[in-house]
Parts: C-alpha cells; sequence; structure tokens
C-alpha cells in the first residue's frame, strides 16, 4: 500500500511503501453510487451534474453517505453495506498492479475523466470534459470496477492515518465524529496525478463538493 519514492508526482503522505493483509473478502459495487440509486433511497438528487439516472451522485458529505446506508440497510434485512476502507480501496483500485495507475505507468482521457490541461508525468495535454461521466463510460480495470481512477473522489470509511514501514492488517484510520474522512481516486476537476492508486485526499465528514462521490461495500462477516 502506498507509492514508492521514485513514483513520479507522489506526495509524502503515500510513504513509506508497506504490505497490508486484508483478512476479510469483501465486494465493491462495480461503479460509483448512481443519481438514480441515492433518489431512489433519499427521494432528492443533490448533483450538480445532472442527466440520466447513470450519472453518479456528486455533492454528498460523508455524514450524507452514512446517512443513505443506513437508510438502504434497513430496506434490505442483510445488506450491511457501507464504505470501503482507504486499504480496501486501494488494494481494489490497483486490481493486482503496481503501477501508479491499474492502466499503467500513465493514462489518457479515453481510460480516466479528469482534467487533460494537466497530464500525468509531463505527457501531452488532452481532452478536459469539465463535468462526471455516466457511470460504466470508461474501461474497468482487471477486476471489473468502473471509473476507480478520475471522474469523482470516492469516500473511505475511515479517517487519514499515518503510514509507517512496518506490515500492517486490516488497518483502519481513526474514526472519532471529527476525524477527518479519507478520499481516494481523483476526479474530472483534478490533475491526473491526483488520480493515481496511492493519492490520498481528506476532508471534514460534513464537506460537500462537486468532486465528491462514493462506492458502497460489503464486507464478509
Amino acid at each position: 500500500m502506498g507509492s514508492p519514492e521514485d513514483e513520479p508526482e507522489r506526495y509524502g503522505d503515500e510513504g513509506p511503501q508497506h504490505a497490508v493483509t486484508l483478512s476479510r473478502g469483501y465486494w465493491l459495487f462495480d461503479t460509483t453510487c448512481t443519481q438514480a440509486l441515492w433518489r431512489a433511497v433519499m427521494g432528492a438528487n443533490p448533483s450538480g451534474f445532472w442527466g440520466d439516472g447513470r450519472r453518479p451522485v456528486e455533492r454528498v458529505s460523508w455524514n450524507d453517505v452514512q446517512g443513505f446506508l443506513t437508510r438502504l440497510n434497513g430496506r434490505v434485512p442483510g445488506l450491511d453495506l457501507c464504505l470501503p476502507t482507504e486499504a480496501q480501496w486501494e488494494h481494489a483500485c490497483r486490481a493486482g498492479t503496481t503501477t501508479p495507475f491499474s492502466f499503467g505507468v500513465t493514462i489518457t482521457p479515453e481510460q480516466v475523466n479528469y482534467d487533460g490541461n494537466s497530464p500525468y508525468a509531463d505527457g501531452p495535454k488532452e481532452l478536459y470534459r469539465k463535468s462526471t461521466v455516466s457511470v460504466g463510460s470508461l474501461p474497468p480495470n482487471a477486476w471489473g470496477l468502473y471509473e476507480m481512477h478520475g471522474n469523482l473522489w470516492e469516500w473511505c470509511a475511515d479517517g487519514k492515518r499515518t503510514y509507517s514501514a512496518e506490515p500492517a492488517t486490516d488497518p483502519r484510520g481513526p474514526e472519532n465524529a471529527v476525524a477527518r474522512r479519507v478520499l481516494r481516486g481523483g476526479s474530472w476537476g483534478n490533475d491526473a496525478r491526483l488520480a493515481r492508486a496511492a493519492c490520498r485526499y481528506w476532508f471534514p465528514p460534513d464537506d460537500r463538493s462537486a468532486d465528491f462521490g462514493f462506492r458502497c461495500a460489503r464486507v464478509q462477516a
């Protein structure tokens, strides 16, 4: 987990890179939560980028997402959906790879929705869509997960932890009520470097943005 010291455009809080063991199986939705699903559960759509029901919901805070999960789980006994931990998210994003992106050492707008005016590692400027795209529009990673890089930052369950070089099992950051929560993946409005698998972002749990969305998880009992 994390990035090696020689990874271009990395940030210091991505290291030291360390081994992580995830002791329980888990599943992620293959896309971020859609506006249609959010509206069906919550009765309203807070998003700024309206479109067909396949657009991802955004402008949702971590606290908003907890309310959504509580309501949805209450409708379906035993569903037990949650947010992934930061470690689970990165493991799923990488899909067995060790490169900056699951697609390799760089990305293109045909693979990822990001600000094409700010390419990775001195690459050429390319398409900048200036909005989200419908979920499942771009190629999935090797494990069938769509838009893990770009489109929207995705809330994780835990707060930001300081990495250690020591191996960790099921690591979690702080989870008190005021802890800043981690987001991963980058967004439609960010530089390509922020879409790297190891890149970390964190905000207070009540913050909302047109860059913030989420993906549901379920952890093996």
